[in-house]
């Protein structure tokens, strides 16, 4: 029964070294990072998802463009920039050919690749923008799944050595008296593997994701941009 007492999980943590102690805490605060990141960006490509998948609805239903255009900076007004990535992207590639056709109207020989060479960098520059921010905090998912398992298992090495030299001292070792050092340093590695487990199922989930959008990004880019070459001749 006292061996019971002593292997609970509170009492092993409590009973471990502190320099173990420090490695849980550690692990813990990682832990709850990573799973607020993960609920972040679950919902941070949920959201991006819907709003592709609406704006691609109404570009392809064969609205006016200039008439999409202005109601898209309308909207992103009126909801303080809260508009998707793609129709961010394709306000930056129209907002600059309008501006080039300005800057050519009432020329005979106007660059039509001009026209669309701007605008194409417009979008591709802010593609890159809406691709930092989905990729935001990715990295840290990936770190935490490759180096928690380490950190707990540090952690637990240096547990078990102090369990072992505890034994020197000992006139004679059993298994009772070993297992409780033993077990309280493989809390570390447990807490661990809690960390990095579901902060590499999301990473790996999350870099699907966002590979997906950015093939539709794309997609749409060259799209628009056979769309603009025809109106511009």
């Amino acid at each position: 029964m006292t061996v019971t007492q002593d292997l609970s999980f509170v009492s092993m943590i409590s009973n471990a070294s502190v320099l173990v102690q420090l490695v849980m805490l550690l692990l813990a605060l990682v832990s709850a990072m990573s799973w607020t990141y993960i609920f972040r960006k679950m919902f941070a490509i949920r959201n991006a998802t819907a709003q592709t998948t609406e704006f691609e609805s109404a570009f392809w239903s064969g609205a006016n463009l200039n008439t999409l255009y202005e109601e898209a900076t309308s909207s992103r007004r009126q909801r303080s920039g809260q508009s998707g990535a793609l129709e961010r992207i394709f306000e930056a590639g129209m907002e600059e050919y309008r501006k080039a056709r300005l800057t050519f109207a009432g020329k005979e020989n106007k660059d039509n690749s001009a026209l669309l060479d701007g605008a194409r960098r417009a979008m591709r520059a802010a593609y890159q923008r809406e691709m930092d921010a989905l990729e935001s905090h990715l990295a840290f998912l990936a770190s935490v799944g490759s180096v928690s398992p380490y950190i707990g298992l540090f952690g637990t090495v240096w547990g078990i050595m102090n369990a072992f030299r505890g034994l020197s001292n000992v006139q004679q070792a059993t298994l009772a008296s070993v297992a409780p050092g033993i077990a309280e340093a493989l809390v570390a590695t447990a807490i661990g593997l809690f960390a990095a487990i579901p902060a590499v199922v999301a990473y790996n989930r999350y870099s699907h994701d966002i590979d997906r959008l950015a093939i539709r990004f794309e997609s749409f880019i060259e799209e628009f941009s056979n769309i603009l070459n025809r109106q511009a001749r």
